[in-house]
């Protein structure tokens, strides 16, 4: 696979917590340059990006990140924020405690509210596969399908651990045929990120990939 397709499905990400303006402006300066398919920050940044960006690339954001245990009125109040302030994507954390006790409907009804305020933007939702019974993984495809998002998504990268090949493939058999997989957490090379393109996944989470592109001079 070409390197230039290969950024095209990375959502070039910088999440952690003490990133500085002068670090996101250059991650969008990074994702311009390589043509990522978006940046992928804090809702902090968000307005501030937008406007540096200028509608010259994408820019995802978090939402009730990264634990997920937020009331459904939180998520969907930092949703309409984030798009408020020019959100293209919205990267969302399921509830987990939700999903252990079995409240199923509760899950497909939150996940039905931020897609609601996602005012017809990208929605991912991200099921953190690293604490989950592969019952539950199948399980999340069906949910996730069924509630109007657009991808699922591995992992938020702050847990105990990222997406694997297995997860992918897991997926790649279950999930309906109009929802996508994004690979997010541990993608550290570009022969990771081929391996989960072609297990499947249509979207990489990763701070990696363009950081490698760059000392290839690309």
């Amino acid at each position: 696979m070409e390197l230039r397709d290969i950024l095209s499905k990375v959502d070039h990400t910088l999440l952690r917590q003490t990133a500085t303006w002068e670090e996101i402006r250059v991650l969008c300066d990074d994702g311009v340059r390589c043509g990522t398919a978006s940046v992928c920050i804090p809702p902090s940044y968000v307005v501030r990006a937008r406007d540096y960006l200028a509608g010259r690339l994408p820019i995802c954001t978090v939402i009730g990140f990264p634990n997920g245990y937020m009331t459904t009125a939180a998520k969907v109040a930092e949703t309409k924020d984030a798009v408020a302030n020019g959100a293209d994507e919205i990267d969302m954390v399921i509830n987990l405690g939700d999903l252990r006790d079995g409240r199923f409907d509760t899950i497909s009804d939150e996940i039905g509210a931020v897609r609601s305020a996602c005012l017809g933007k990208v929605l991912k939702v991200i099921v953190e596969t690293c604490l989950l019974t592969e019952e539950e993984k199948i399980r999340m495809c069906s949910i996730v399908g069924e509630s109007g998002a657009d991808f699922i998504k591995t992992s938020t990268g702050f847990s105990t651990g990222g997406a694997t090949p297995e997860d992918v493939a897991l997926f790649a058999a279950h999930v309906p045929p109009h929802l996508k997989i994004k690979a997010a957490g541990g993608i550290r090379s570009f022969e990771d990120a081929e391996r989960f393109l072609s297990l499947g996944a249509s979207r990489l989470g990763t701070s990696a990939i363009v950081k490698l592109a760059k000392e290839r001079g690309f």
